[in-house]
């Protein structure tokens, strides 16, 4: 056990480094989040994640390419089906789907509304794809004029419940979306129910943080379970317990928005004195830059979480592993307010080795699986390879 390490995965949510090859079935032609937001602001200064080599993965306006980074670096390709934050995290866990989880470009059949409304007792509002902060600029006066909340989807696999929180109390809307998830299955399981609680007056609402997902859970078993069957901790932070459904989560830490998730991820390190997994999704960039065509936040974003690493940095011990990547991408650049099917970066740090690792183009997030699987000595039958002989 003293030579298993604590391996440290951090997501940022929806920093795609550029387009897959089937991006364009997709709608997705041209996307490449990093690379475009750092070409909208004139340049980014991310000089942490500079010296781990993020300028070799792709060129990225202000990011210079390092011949020594003391870190692996590559980028990863999906090959499960879609382009939504369950089907990202799963793959990274081993999970690879053979079909998408269902979309409803033009809002959700009768049969499924009037299944909900019976079950909430009371109609609601909406039911199309909508940006989350315009649908409830559109309804929200309705809404609390009538009670009835407001569903919507996006390009996601997404069934989402708006509610004023004078309204609707956070409880209650918490219980809508669990008879939505159980509601949404089969044919119609969707990847997530949303919670979007908001607040204020019309022309002055505000989403809150108090958004919940409720996912699907994982129909196999994915690195976690297997991490937690061998005795292994497993911390989930900020929307990670979510997306699996609590499946394979030892100790969930609540956080939201990019600082509460980094203190969140400090407590865990300080807590975990033994070799485990801290698995944490930085939320900010995708829900509130991506989503809303902001570079100028999202550049904003990246360049004051890398003034934070070195919170990270400075705690890691000789054995520890500390990998970033993404999801998915989300750029702000595009008239599209979705995410988009973008390769993922992938920066790996291991304090024990100085060298800068090309660790190549990865064929699918699972490698990330198979690479953390062999790191804890267990032995990996899921899809993935791991990346570890690269650092022989």
């Amino acid at each position: 056990m003293l030579d298993m390490p604590r391996v440290i995965l951090l997501v940022l949510d929806s920093v795609g480094v550029g387009e897959l090859p089937d991006a364009p079935q997709y709608g997705d032609a041209g996307s490449a989040t990093l690379p475009n937001v750092a070409k909208a602001v004139g340049g980014l200064r991310l000089r942490q994640l500079e010296a781990m080599g993020l300028g070799n993965i792709v060129p990225i306006a202000g990011v210079s390419p390092r011949t020594q980074c003391g870190a692996g670096w590559g980028k990863m390709a999906e090959r499960s089906p879609g382009k939504d934050t369950t089907t990202g995290h799963w793959e990274m866990m081993g999970l690879v789907l053979d079909r998408p989880f269902p979309l409803y470009p033009k809002g959700f059949p009768n049969d499924v509304i009037e299944a909900f409304e019976q079950q909430i007792g009371r109609r609601i509002l909406g039911n199309k794809p909508a940006s989350g902060t315009e649908i409830i600029r559109e309804l929200g006066a309705e809404h609390m004029a009538t009670g009835y909340p407001i569903v919507y989807t996006s390009g996601d696999s997404v069934f989402q419940i708006a509610a004023h929180e004078d309204v609707i109390s956070i409880d209650e809307l918490y219980h809508m979306c669990e008879m939505a998830r159980r509601l949404l299955q089969g044919e119609h399981g969707v990847g997530r129910v949303i919670a979007r609680p908001f607040i204020g007056s019309p022309d002055a609402f505000v989403r809150t943080k108090r958004r919940r997902d409720f996912s699907l859970s994982p129909f196999h078993p994915t690195l976690l379970d297997h991490l937690v069957r061998a005795g292994y901790p497993v911390y989930g932070i900020g929307k990670i317990p979510d997306i699996f459904a609590g499946q394979g989560i030892t100790r969930s830490f609540s956080a939201h928005g990019n600082r509460e998730v980094l203190e969140a991820v400090l407590a865990a390190m300080e807590e975990l004195g033994e070799p485990g997994l801290i698995f944490a999704n930085f939320v900010d960039f995708d829900m509130l830059w991506g989503h809303r065509n902001d570079p100028q936040g999202y550049a904003a974003g990246l360049e004051a979480l890398d003034t934070m690493l070195p919170e990270i940095l400075q705690r890691l011990t000789s054995n520890d592993v500390l990998i970033f990547t993404a999801d998915h991408g989300c750029d702000p650049t595009t008239p599209s307010t979705d995410h988009s099917r973008e390769y993922v970066p992938l920066l790996v740090v291991r304090p024990q080795d100085s060298r800068c690792v090309d660790l190549g183009v990865r064929e699918t997030f699972a490698d990330l699986a198979a690479s953390i699987g062999e790191l804890f000595g267990l032995e990996w039958r899921g899809p993935g390879r791991s990346f570890m002989d690269r650092f022989a």
